[in-house]
């Protein structure tokens, strides 16, 4: 496949998700579920906006586009904040519609012009694929938090989960190992991935599965939310002010959930999802372990002891696929625990991509050498240090997260208090 025809087909996929998730009338696209994200109308012509940004303005936000500056500006995610966006003069859903479709016209003939792969063309059209991809599932997360009538189906069959790795731990012995990616082996991965570099990591131990909500649920029928012994001083504050006794969207009797808009039983062997960083770090402390740095967590997902270097994905050098990992956004919710025996690890540690995204307990810092990429805003606000607030980083990726996007080097962050992401826990142990 050229790269014309990888880019123009990563596009097409992304897109195809932009506009099934909102496919709704206008008074949907309008509304706002909850001030922690923003209307879907927002999201649509933002992913256009950047697009054209990008691809046909060269980056420059002063370099006159298709639409009015003023206008232009409403989709500035830095100047205008999720709370915010349901008040501003924002284009209507048809209007929205339509400037992503002129937009992709212009952008499909300008992507002739990267056959060649020439200058760093190729990679503005990954980074704007990227985007497009994040942001569908911030509007699942969106939809997620929305109430009315339900909009969206059951989801896709998975895989069945197997018995006897559910609590189990596998061991990664210390050594060094190689942390990161360049671009030439992967030409697409952002700013914060990079450079590759040699780390030594001394041998720990780390949950061969993430944690279900039937460890999760004894957790809690324990005494997990109540005694404060697990908890740090913050995440104790936190659990106190906000009145947290379970996971987000759990019914009251933790037998039950609601899962964008469907009442269902809560499945035992299911990884536990939408916990806060403190959630986690307070279970990991009632279950005698604790939680993995980022480090660690790409050691066990990415090395090959065997022949002392990196696999492009945990199972080998094939692409993704339902045999694998849970990713794509079609189930609607993680698999199974022992779902995916045929895509883990070197070390057998499993269903390391998708599935849920897992906390560590690293702040997002820049790798030793790190260079912003042409967006320049992508990670470096966001380093612990630079004023970018108190993020923790996740690792692994979602059920809702592209296969086209997501490596063992992907890194995400967001806040300790946040549950509304599709986010869970695997444990790690010193050894």
């Amino acid at each position: 496949m050229s790269t014309r025809e990888f880019l123009a087909a990563g596009l097409e996929r992304a897109r195809q998700r932009t506009l099934a998730l909102t496919d709704f009338d206008d008074a949907e696209l309008l509304r706002q579920y909850d001030p922690l994200m923003s209307p879907l109308v927002w999201d649509l012509a933002h992913i256009g906006q950047q697009e054209e940004l990008w691809l046909l303005r060269d980056g420059d936000p002063h370099r006159p586009g298709l639409l009015e500056p003023a206008v232009d500006g409403l989709y500035d995610a830095f100047v205008h904040s999720r709370a915010s966006r349901v008040d501003l003069p924002l284009l209507p859903p048809t209007d929205a519609r339509d400037y992503c479709a002129t937009v992709r016209g212009k952008v499909l003939d300008a992507l002739d012009q990267v056959a060649a792969g020439a200058d760093d063309s190729a990679f503005r059209f990954a980074l704007v694929i990227s985007h497009e991809n994040q942001h569908n599932e911030t509007m699942l997360q969106a939809l997620g938090l929305r109430s009315g009538p339900i909009l969206l189906g059951s989801g896709t069959v998975l895989p069945p989960g197997r018995r006897g790795v559910e609590g189990t731990s596998v061991l990664i012995p210390g050594g060094p190992f190689v942390l990161g990616v360049d671009p030439e082996d992967e030409p697409y991965a952002l700013d914060n991935e990079r450079p590759a570099h040699t780390v030594d990591v001394p041998s720990f131990r780390i949950g061969t599965v993430p944690v279900t909500n039937r460890q999760w649920r004894e957790f809690i029928d324990d005494g997990g939310y109540r005694h404060s012994r697990w908890w740090s001083t913050e995440g104790w504050e936190h659990r106190q002010q906000a009145g947290l006794t379970a996971p987000q969207f759990w019914g009251a009797d933790n037998r039950t959930r609601v899962r964008f808009g469907h009442i269902e039983d809560l499945p035992a062997d299911e990884p536990v999802q939408h916990v806060s960083f403190f959630e986690a770090q307070a279970y990991a402390a009632w279950a005698g372990a604790r939680l993995p740095t980022e480090i660690e967590w790409e050691k066990a997902c990415a090395w090959d002891p065997v022949v002392g270097s990196r696999r492009r994905f945990p199972w080998g050098a094939e692409e993704a696929d339902q045999t694998r990992a849970n990713l794509g956004g079609t189930a609607l919710r993680p698999a199974p625990v022992g779902a995916y025996p045929d895509g883990a690890s070197a070390y057998g540690v499993e269903q390391m991509l998708g599935d849920v995204w897992e906390w560590t307990t690293s702040t997002l810092r820049p790798w030793p050498g790190f260079t912003p990429m042409i967006y320049d805003r992508y990670s470096q606000p966001f380093f612990d240090g630079a004023g970018g607030g108190d993020y923790r980083v996740l690792r692994g990726g979602s059920w809702a997260v592209a296969a086209d996007i997501l490596r063992p080097s992907f890194r995400n962050w967001d806040h300790p208090i946040r549950r509304q992401i599709f986010s869970g826990v695997r444990l790690a142990l010193d050894d």
